[in-house]
């Protein structure tokens, strides 16, 4: 995997464009553990030979737990043992089935006084399994299943002796998990930077392809058709609007964000239109999803009041500014304007509720200017998170 922050290289995905999957080292040391552990068990039962009770019910368990351990290692092998949680799950219960397979081997008795549970080290997959499935969680059940099982095998009164194999247990189960959740989360922000990344070129090129091109044909136009008049106003008017959505659709970012939140500047770019400008910074502006879902709707209730007050020749501004904790909006326009008072007659539902209400909701603060003559311009601070 060849990647490189300073520009994602298509070699982080597979040929059939899926981005390659962080965890799968993980999985595939788990089935290397789980086939050296299952010979680790074999070489105790080898070694205690002559002191296990019956030694064929040794042989039993021996071949189940190799049975299941190429079972398991061939599901954690495919990506659906990998992607479903059954598999775990169904991992402990026969992993904690085979401990009680023991008692074929060793009385209960034998055990408590000392013997020892034939699944060793093995029994410690799924606690692994589901430590990298299900994340810390997944691995202190697991790990607290398999030690009541174990204190169930060894009695009450046994339980100091098995205190160190619970500590590993648990120890396992957390660090694991944290390291499993750590890459996952890893593998969401890869995939979204390279998606970010590839709509970012194709973007660029589509830019190099039609700013020559279609962008100076349809300023022409616009041009020509205004010189000439008549029906041809309508054809530069079409031109217009098609020039201003190429160049928004050239200037819109990828939907990307980072725990729970968006760039703003990205849902506000579309709203351009010839009348309306959206000038934004370079970089991302982050701000909580819920929050930019509100000023979105504050910005089109304001750019909706322009169309049907400020009057029929107005342009509109819309500005973006990074204060670092808050953003600032600005929504100006050159129209006909009005007084403070007027302002709140005439649009009443949509300023007092649609825009002061939703910045007050959002713990804002906003501004607003307006004279005869001298257009109105709305200005908002919020808090970003």
């Amino acid at each position: 995997m060849d990647v490189s922050l300073g520009g994602l290289r298509a070699d982080a995905t597979r040929s059939d464009g899926e981005v390659v999957d962080l965890m799968l080292p993980l999985w595939r040391a788990l089935v290397v553990f789980r086939v050296i552990t299952w010979g680790f068990a074999c070489f105790g039962v080898w070694s205690r030979w002559d002191g296990i009770a019956r030694p064929s019910g040794a042989v039993i368990q021996l071949a189940v737990m190799g049975l299941w351990t190429v079972i398991a290692s061939i599901g954690y092998s495919r990506h659906w043992g990998r992607r479903n949680t059954r598999l775990a799950f169904a991992d402990l219960i026969v992993s904690v089935g085979c401990m009680y397979l023991t008692l074929l081997a060793q009385p209960l008795i034998d055990i408590r006084g000392g013997a020892s549970v034939l699944t060793s080290v093995w029994v410690a997959g799924p606690v692994l399994a589901l430590a990298i499935s299900r994340g810390r969680d997944g691995g202190l059940l697991g790990a607290a299943t398999v030690s009541l099982a174990l204190l169930s095998l060894r009695g009450v009164d046994n339980a100091s002796r098995i205190l160190s194999n619970v500590q590993l247990l648990l120890v396992a189960g957390l660090v694991v998990g944290y390291a499993a959740s750590t890459m996952r989360r890893a593998t969401t922000r890869l995939r979204d930077a390279i998606a970010t990344e590839s709509a970012t070129a194709e973007r660029l090129r589509l830019s190099r392809s039609i700013h020559d091109g279609v962008l100076q044909v349809l300023a022409q136009v616009q041009r020509r058709g205004n010189a000439i008049g008549g029906e041809a106003v309508e054809l530069a008017a079409l031109a217009a609007e098609q020039e201003v959505a190429l160049r928004t659709l050239m200037a819109t970012r990828a939907a990307t964000g980072d725990r729970g939140r968006i760039d703003l500047c990205m849902l506000l770019l579309p709203l351009a239109t010839p009348r309306v400008d959206v000038v934004v910074p370079a970089g991302q502006v982050l701000v909580a999803t819920a929050r930019a879902t509100e000023l979105v709707a504050v910005v089109k209730e304001a750019l909706s009041n322009v169309s049907k007050h400020a009057g029929p020749g107005a342009s509109a501004w819309v500005v973006v500014e990074d204060l670092g904790t808050e953003v600032l909006l600005s929504i100006r326009d050159d129209g006909v304007g009005t007084t403070p008072d007027q302002l709140d007659a005439r649009g009443h539902l949509g300023v007092s509720q649609s825009i002061r209400g939703r910045i007050a909701d959002l713990g804002g603060k906003v501004t607003v200017r307006t004279a005869p003559g001298e257009g109105t311009e709305w200005e908002m601070k919020v808090s970003k998170t």
